[in-house]
């Protein structure tokens, strides 16, 4: 689906559901092909930007909301031009069908068809008569009649629940959305269905030109009559958004009916039950994530343990290496000082045996000078006895002056 654009005239806006915010406004899109002449000189081209510029100039004062080229070959240029208002579409058709376009630097005039755009949409014909010959449907059957409408390129923004915090879509909007038109019996959005992309293959998040999320929808009227109403109501028409600021944005929807038996109660139950192989094959696959999860998480563990176990083991060695080096050195610190102990010790020694020699030495020599003191006491003491012993026998031999007597009187005295 195109992107939304801009509205600025709302006034042939038709309410869906004013309290969403939710409009229906006409389709006012043309078709415009422009015949190119015979290029006779090589080289030389046409630029589709002075045609499209020659075509908004040909409008005179009313303008287009959009003009895109939808096609271009080497013999005609096709526009998309699109207006505010359905009332301007034939003023348009008026001042572009059958006219001619001079450009500068041809002579050839150019001349331009315009016709009101053919909008792609199915007629009440078209599904009476798909219904009616279709061998495998059964017309009494819900989903295997004309009563379910199938919507794409609806954004999801619009069908969001307000105050939700979600842009995702709501099947209670989209409901309230289109009760409009009859009592609804079901709705789906595949998309809002996790299981749905695996069971049929198919991508539901779809992106506009303008990046905005969109997404299908199946709408399943109880009545024939609300789903008559819903397809009329929705023919030629684009949705519109307008918020509480009044702006108003709007987009190209596709709608169509559905023929594939999409909300049939055979095709509802039968993606209930892949929808439960698969939820059942979810929890499988979750179990095994979890168990692999389990294991890859124990052998995380043990292979922290192991780092730990390693990394203990390296700082246990590291400690001992340095505990080792730390030893040596107090070995090495021992023996200094047991080197320096001994050489003191020895010094002190050697000291200590001279200073018993120099006083065993002192002490010898005192020894003899104590002997020689004895022995001269000694002699002196024989002589002075021999002396007193001459001078009883007779006092005349020996007189006070004689030089023995002197002697004996010195060392006695």
């Amino acid at each position: 689906m195109a992107a939304a654009t801009i509205v600025h005239d709302t006034s042939e806006a038709v309410e869906l559901c004013a309290p969403c915010g939710l409009y229906l406004k006409p389709i006012t899109k043309m078709t415009i092909s422009v015949a190119l002449p015979q290029l006779k000189q090589p080289g030389k081209s046409i630029s589709n930007w002075e045609v499209m510029e020659r075509l908004k100039g040909m409008v005179q004062t009313h303008q287009f909301s959009t003009l895109r080229i939808s096609k271009s070959t080497m013999d005609f240029i096709r526009f998309e031009g699109e207006v505010e208002n359905k009332s301007l579409v034939k003023s348009f058709l008026a001042c572009l069908d059958g006219k001619t376009i001079k450009l500068s630097g041809f002579s050839d005039i150019l001349k331009v068809r315009a016709a009101e755009y053919k909008i792609d949409f199915p007629t009440r014909h078209d599904w009476d008569s798909f219904f009616r010959d279709a061998k495998d449907m059964n017309e009494t059957l819900p989903g295997e009649r004309p009563d379910t409408i199938h919507l794409e390129g609806l954004p999801c923004k619009w069908f969001a629940a307000k105050d939700s915090g979600s842009e995702k879509p709501s099947e209670e909007v989209l409901t309230k959305v289109f009760q409009k038109f009859g009592e609804i019996r079901n709705v789906d959005i595949p998309m809002l269905d996790p299981y749905r992309e695996e069971m049929t293959g198919r991508n539901f998040h779809t992106f506009s030109f303008g990046g905005h999320l969109n997404f299908e929808a199946y709408v399943q009227y109880r009545e024939y009559a609300g789903f008559i109403k819903a397809m009329n109501a929705l023919r030629g028409m684009k949705l519109m958004f307008k918020g509480d600021d009044g702006k108003a944005v709007a987009c190209n929807i596709k709608v169509s009916f559905d023929s594939t038996k999409h909300l049939s109660d055979a095709s509802i139950k039968k993606r209930q039950l892949e929808r439960q192989k698969l939820q059942e094959l979810e929890k499988q696959r979750e179990e095994q994530k979890r168990r692999e999860k389990e294991a890859e998480e124990k052998q995380r563990e043990e292979e922290r343990k192991q780092r730990e176990l390693e990394e203990y083991e390296r700082e246990r060695k590291r400690e001992e290496k340095l505990r080792k080096r730390e030893q040596k050195q107090k070995d090495r610190e021992v023996r200094r000082n047991k080197k320096q102990l001994e050489k003191l010790q020895a010094e002190e020694q050697k000291k200590l045996q001279e200073k018993i020699k120099l006083e065993e030495r002192k002490l010898l020599l005192a020894q003899r000078n104590l002997q020689s003191i004895r022995l001269i006491a000694e002699l002196l003491s024989r002589a002075k006895v021999t002396i007193i012993y001459c001078k009883r026998s007779n006092p005349f031999i020996l007189g006070p002056s004689t030089s023995v007597h002197k002697t004996f009187y010195f060392l006695t005295s």
